[in-house]
């Protein structure tokens, strides 16, 4: 049997010894570093950004311009195969890299997911659903998609939003042409209302092979956009979390995708009404999976790892009820309380400066079930 064969470059996997390339030096990528380095795996770090948490557990860095191709080719000569921790790589950049070393996920799957239109409309085509939408690339565009969905609905920039950040609410009262200069006129998609019950996320692994392994599902409360806590397991039905992580392995499938990735969805109805409707896909392990480090057989990071190196991906088993809180700005300052919990699992980021919005760390609660 041949070696699988992803976007074109032949990959036969790696073993313990070899080198990962990662794009970003945040705290994804210092985590998935770190659980590298469990598995014999080192690290290789790309980042424009001279301080980065992820410097301080890798292997070796490189610190230049996404765009600089005589880095990202010494780069790619040092590592076995690329991946990345953020969504918003260049696509140059990517097609670059892919064309000298394998890129997992792949460049199909970063395009995607890139754009918010696009992601849209590749995931209403794979039969599921999504909150109604328009593309939006002018005053008269949003006017005209405004009257269609009604009010409240959601202008979201196509490109590089997250967080809640490249977005607007448009309520009653909400002047247009002041609603499309908060966003910059950039390209755009409104999304029409969704009265939703719960918000919830599937994280899951895809191998080279196909073959796929899902955490159960996690049910997510955001504060100001910003994900606060992780609540597993879910309070849904078994056929609503059966239904969720259907749809996130389809849309795995249709990307082609290795490695870890999350379906941000949402829950409406309730009891026998419940049904699940598809809001965002994020390629690349995810702040809603970090319960996962001490929650789960395999952690998220484990997991891509495997993943991406050609390795049999882990058991996602959960080890009891979890509860993961982001420390967001200042809360990080509660370091010494936490660490005097008993049963808390604190995780620091490494970041120099706490500033308001910032993700500094988060902390893990796991209660053992009853057998």
């Amino acid at each position: 049997m041949s070696a699988p064969v992803v976007e074109g470059v032949p990959f036969e996997g790696l073993a313990p010894g070899a080198v990962l390339g990662i794009l970003g030096g945040g705290q994804l990528a210092r985590m998935i570093a770190l659980a590298a380095a469990d598995l014999g795996i080192a690290s290789h770090i790309f980042a424009p950004e001279p301080e980065n948490p992820a410097f301080d557990v890798a292997a070796a860095r490189t610190v230049a311009p996404y765009e600089d191709e005589a880095a990202l080719a010494r780069f790619a000569d040092a590592v076995d195969v690329v991946t990345y921790e953020f969504e918003n790589v260049p696509a140059a950049t990517a097609a670059f890299l892919a064309a000298r070393k394998p890129l997992h996920p792949g460049a199909h799957a970063l395009a995607v997911t890139q754009d918010r239109l696009s992601e849209k409309r590749f995931v209403s085509e794979q039969g599921l659903t999504v909150a109604p939408f328009r593309a939006v690339d002018s005053l008269s565009d949003l006017e005209d998609a405004v009257a269609a969905l009604g009010r409240p609905c959601v202008l979201k920039t196509r490109r590089f939003g997250y967080d809640g950040k490249g977005q607007v609410k448009i309520l009653a009262g909400t002047n247009l042409a002041e609603a499309f200069e908060a966003i910059g006129r950039a390209p755009a998609v409104l999304e029409g209302f969704v009265s939703f019950a719960r918000e919830v996320s599937v994280v899951a692994a895809r191998g080279t092979d196909g073959s796929f392994a899902a955490f159960d599902l996690c049910e997510n409360e955001h504060r100001d956009h910003i994900l606060a806590f992780t609540r597993i397991p879910a309070q849904v039905s078994a056929a609503t979390e059966a239904s969720a992580i259907e749809a996130a392995r389809r849309i795995g499938a249709a990307l082609g995708y290795v490695g870890v990735f999350a379906v941000e969805m949402f829950i409406v109805g309730e009891g026998p009404s419940e049904s699940v409707v598809v809001n965002e896909i994020a390629p690349r392990v995810h702040n809603s999976g970090h319960w996962t480090i001490e929650g789960a057989q395999t952690s998220q990071f484990h997991q891509h790892v495997r993943a991406v190196c050609g390795f049999p991906l882990g058991s996602a088993a959960r080890r009891g009820r979890v509860e993961m809180e982001n420390l967001i700005g200042d809360a990080a300052l509660r370091w010494r309380e936490l660490l005097a919990e008993p049963g808390a699992h604190l995780h620091l980021y490494g970041k120099r400066e706490a500033r308001p919005g910032r993700k500094m760390g988060h902390v893990t609660r796991v209660v053992p079930e009853q057998g």
